[in-house]
């Protein structure tokens, strides 16, 4: 069934906060199961909550379903989706309502739109110990090096002229958005490791005889931790500052979506799911260091209680977010580690639920983390 779940998923792909069909799939299949199923879940129609049990201890099992426009499900969701079903089924069938709470978590739009940080504002994992997912990918690794993120639009405000008629009475504001690509460039050869801007031109004129009186360009920011994003915002607009200032012209700098916090990894959680997962022969080791892999609304909610976000392969060639991968998480290789994860993750968070000992421990090292 779960397989037939994950191709369900994968043939029809849908994206952010449209995700309408694979929501339905997903729900009915834990309504039938017995599940308390709330549809809609802070305000976004194709976010979910389904919970088993009752009190505590509490875990959450993360569903994705969101696709890539253009590339269908490209990150593996359909796989991502699946094992969070199969996990939150398997121990429906083995925990009695006493053992705590099982919440199956549906979480849209994480490729763009995030909809786990809105679920973490809406309290969604209040009360809850653990947040389990996996992550399909072309490595297996017991944690994922996860960058906090964020994007801003910037636009320069001129004045319009003829380029020969009267030229120097335009302020070109397309000149002012090149020159700040120049600054951020001088500006990229000193930041830290896993620190970057990348920017694309998103509006800079109409016409070739007229001064552009208006340039736009939209920057993602990307930083190995929140704290360095929140340094590299500064810096964005310290640059954005001094170069309206040198072109006579007028910036406005404005967030255009949610921030990405950078993934906290529960190191006990994470080996307890590698030690399970190991059994059925597949072995996850460390991230390469100085290899990151994007970012993810996962981080949001690791900053709120103990999370983990492994990767495990499903090839071993190019990377996600292509069409090669997207023909991955069909193939039979996908099915094998699909019944592995499903199984791991379902036994990770029986020992969440079982163990107290395995809870303080996991608790006490996130809060470390915190400071």
């Amino acid at each position: 069934m779960l397989w037939e779940v994950a191709l369900s998923l994968h043939a029809e792909p849908e994206y952010a906060f449209a995700e309408h069909r694979a929501a339905a799939l997903l729900t009915g299949e834990l309504e039938r199961a017995g599940f308390a199923v709330e549809r809609g879940v802070a305000d976004m129609p194709t976010a979910f909550t389904a919970r088993t049990g009752h009190g505590h201890p509490a875990v959450a099992l993360l569903l994705e379903y969101d696709a890539l426009p253009g590339l269908g499900h490209a990150c593996g969701h359909n796989l991502i989706a699946a094992a969070g079903l199969g996990a939150a089924l398997a121990l429906n069938t083995v925990l009695d309502g006493s053992a705590g709470c099982v919440m199956a978590v549906g979480s849209p739009a994480e490729e763009g739109g995030g909809g786990k940080v809105v679920e973490v504002e809406a309290g969604v994992f209040d009360g809850v110990d653990a947040a389990l997912m996996f992550h399909p990918g072309v490595c297996s690794w017991t944690r994922a090096p996860l960058t906090a993120s964020v994007q801003y639009r910037v636009a320069f405000h001129g004045r319009a002229a003829h380029p020969t008629g009267n030229p120097a009475e335009g302020n070109d504001a397309l000149l002012a958005l090149v020159e700040l690509f120049n600054v951020l460039t001088a500006l990229g050869r000193r930041l830290p490791e896993a620190s970057h801007i990348q920017g694309i031109i998103t509006a800079g004129g109409t016409a070739t005889n007229i001064v552009p009186d208006y340039a736009e360009g939209l920057f993602g920011l990307r930083a190995e931790t929140s704290r360095a994003l929140g340094d590299l915002t500064g810096q964005l607009r310290a640059c954005t500052e001094g170069v309206a200032l040198a072109t006579d012209t007028r910036a406005e700098v404005e967030r255009t979506t949610l921030r990405y916090e950078h993934f906290r990894d529960s190191g006990v959680l994470s080996e307890r799911f590698a030690e399970h997962l190991s059994r059925t022969g597949i072995a996850l080791t460390p991230p390469v260091p100085g290899v990151y892999l994007g970012s993810s609304d996962i981080g949001n909610v690791s900053t709120r209680v103990p999370a983990i976000h492994p990767f495990v392969a499903i090839t071993d060639e190019g990377s996600d977010h292509t069409p090669e991968f997207a023909a991955a998480a069909a193939s039979p290789r996908a099915r094998d580690t699909l019944v592995a994860v499903t199984g791991a993750l379902a036994c990770t968070a029986a020992d969440v639920l079982s163990n107290a000992d395995l809870r303080e421990r996991a608790w006490t090292r996130h809060r470390q983390e915190d400071h």
